[in-house]
């Protein structure tokens, strides 16, 4: 089964930059969407294999998730089950037979850290929200988590120390899933540095890779022995962020 996960920053304009043919060579199994940035009525997404599941924010041309799915889920759940979070249209899960599946696009931090106290609440509600999914079955969650982890996953560490998603508070909190027995799956397989899922478009800032991975698969530890692959498709375009993805048995 393949999965991917995709902040497409804004689905209608993303369809007009070779949507249906990335979606057609990547060819999942269920895709996850972030920052569709539309609501499900203003637009018609031509994929008939698919299930659509749509979660948009209260405010128009904001946030946004969408999921597409070859095999129907047992349930859909959209939000976490909070008044103050579920407003943005951030989360949306899907129950398989065997586990879980959530989409999320994480809040930014925003500019001089203006959002980081709820950013900090937000970590820690959703934190609570997957380890009680987990308690019934197997989660895998996936989006644009605004936050790089590591030094090693982003260009220029020490220039970004300060900045959003590079707060020691944001990557406190991404820490915090792995010690409560998440696995960060690219770093399964790959432990270079280089490797990134979202650049500026500022200072042709792609095509020099300086850019940030802050587009996460990370999995229940449960199902570890599952995992065959993780992988970034930096050469998709069409978006600030690329494509990342994992594959399961």
């Amino acid at each position: 089964m393949k999965m991917i996960s995709w902040n497409v920053n804004g689905i209608r304009a993303v369809i007009k930059n070779g949507f249906y043919d990335s979606v057609f060579a990547m060819n999942p199994d269920i895709l996850c969407l972030q920052e569709t940035r539309v609501l499900k009525e203003q637009i018609r997404v031509d994929l008939p294999e698919y299930s659509q599941f749509w979660f948009s924010a209260e405010k128009k041309g904001y946030s946004g998730t969408a999921v597409f799915s070859k095999t129907p889920p047992v349930s859909a759940t959209y939000g976490i089950g909070s008044g103050v979070h579920d407003k943005e249209g951030r989360v949306i899960t899907l129950e398989y037979q065997d586990f879980y599946l959530v989409t999320v696009y994480t809040p930014n931090a925003q500019h001089e850290l203006v959002r980081l106290e709820y950013r900090q609440a937000w970590d820690r509600d959703f934190l609570e929200y997957v380890k009680v999914l987990e308690k019934n079955k197997p989660v895998i969650f996936c989006g644009d988590l605004n936050v790089a982890h590591k030094e090693i996953d982003l260009k220029n560490p020490r220039a970004n120390e300060r900045n959003p998603g590079f707060t020691i508070e944001e990557r406190s909190g991404f820490e915090r899933y792995i010690e409560n027995g998440f696995i960060d799956t690219f770093r399964e397989f790959n432990k270079e540095p280089g490797n990134y899922t979202w650049w500026s478009y500022r200072f042709n800032s792609r095509s020099r890779n300086i850019g940030w991975r802050i587009d996460y698969f990370c999995i229940s530890g449960s199902i570890r022995d599952r995992l065959e692959d993780a992988f970034i498709l930096k050469d998709i375009m069409g978006s600030d962020h690329c494509p990342v993805g994992i594959i399961l048995r």
